[in-house]
């Protein structure tokens, strides 16, 4: 690290004192540029910055200040990331609903184009469908059907994304296996599937037609292997790395595990020796996180591409305690934490979200969230951080 910073801070502690911390500084990364010098495919889950302007009801109305929103994707593809785009992080179904969310999509493809060979993946829902307005697995079949169509026509490739819809109506695995045979089958391009965790979203709880977690398995394997040619790989997001480990094990040659764990990314990117198969020996990434420790990201994926194993885990060991304090219980709620990193590193001007988000989490958790990124060397302009976080603590009364 850069240490030598003497900039001091003020920070209420759970006591309710307030005492001194002083800044360790930020790390040097050396960074990609390009995903042809990784190993790993990376897509980072990348937020959307709000406008604060706007003259809307911010709980009920979505105003999005496309510039600056946009100037992060390029910020990411920089540093040789890819994008996932309009995915949860992107508050997607949580403040952005389908039009905003195909808007963003076509402005992505075309800010893409700027960078080649940059990795870009849009998130295909159904959430045009209200579940509460699905009757049938063939309601969910047509709103899949016209989001699919829109963003290839865009130019986008497809993150088919779990449907609360089909959570909702679906009878048992047999309706899973429908639904996504119809939309595989009509796929341009080999799509990647999410398996999101009702940990983060409730509304998917007993997704792939069953509570049971190895049954849910079984189901989703087996949509996989009856559509090979259609399926890039799957994302999953159940903050379980033993299960990932499992179900990478099992998955037919050339589909790749994309881990959506951001309590376990380390180790499952970096891999195991188990198996003749090589994309079943680690698990390439898929992250919300990746959106708030990006260069760091970048550097240790560069290091593990130079087969600098050591470099890689103490580049990465100290973000893991950050990303799972950001995706701590209500898990729901880690976009606010990733918003309040890219408005203190200055890749934002305020800490103002889509949907009001930004109170979803305490002021000690931003204390928490601030003391463990600056931990990771993550806190990239010292003096700018320090002014923001004096700013936050005086809104919450804290002088």
């Amino acid at each position: 690290m850069n240490g030598g910073s003497d900039l001091q801070i003020r920070l209420p502690d759970t006591n309710g004192r307030v005492t001194p911390y002083r800044l360790h500084g930020p790390a040097a990364f050396s960074t990609a540029t390009s995903p042809a010098q990784l190993t790993r495919i990376a897509y980072s889950a990348a937020h959307v910055v709000a406008d604060p302007r706007a003259d809307i009801d911010p709980w009920l109305d979505c105003a999005v200040d496309w510039d600056a929103t946009l100037a992060y994707r390029r910020h990411l593809w920089r540093l040789g990331l890819g994008v996932a785009e309009a995915m949860d992080t992107a508050q997607r179904g949580m403040g952005m609903d389908w039009p905003a969310s195909l808007e963003l999509i076509r402005r992505s493809v075309d800010a893409a184009r700027d960078f080649p060979g940059a990795l870009l993946a849009s998130g295909c829902g159904t959430d045009q469908l209200a579940p509460e307005d699905a009757r049938s697995v063939d309601d969910v079949i047509r709103a899949y059907e016209e989001q699919m169509t829109a963003i290839e026509a865009a130019g986008g490739r497809i993150v088919l994304m779990a449907s609360r819809a089909l959570a909702k109506v679906a009878r048992g695995p047999d309706d899973y296996e429908k639904v996504y045979d119809r939309i595989l089958c009509q796929a341009r391009e080999p799509v990647i599937l999410h398996w999101l965790g009702d940990m983060f979203d409730p509304a998917l709880k007993g997704y792939w037609g069953s509570s049971d977690t190895q049954q849910a398995v079984d189901t989703a394997l087996g949509v996989i292997g009856a559509n090979t040619e259609k399926v890039d790989g799957i994302k999953m997001s159940l903050l379980d790395k033993d299960i990932e480990i499992a179900v990478r094990r099992r998955l037919p040659e050339g589909v790749r595990m994309y881990t959506g764990d951001d309590f376990n990314y380390a180790e499952l990117i970096a891999g195991d020796e188990i198996g003749d198969i090589p994309n079943r020996r680690h698990s390439d990434a898929l992250l919300g996180i990746f959106d708030v420790i990006a260069p760091a990201a970048s550097a240790a994926l560069l290091a593990l591409a130079q087969n600098d194993r050591a470099k890689f885990d103490a580049i990465l060991a100290p973000t893991v305690p950050l990303s799972r304090h950001i995706f701590r219980a209500p898990t729901r709620f880690y976009k606010t934490g990733v918003v309040f990193m890219a408005w203190l590193n200055g890749h934002q001007e305020h800490f103002t979200m889509v949907g009001g988000q930004q109170s979803a989490r305490s002021l000690l958790h931003f204390v928490e969230l601030f003391k463990l990124a600056d931990a990771a060397g993550l806190l990239q302009k010292p003096e700018l951080v320090v002014a923001r976080m004096k700013t936050l603590l005086a809104l919450h009364g804290v002088n």
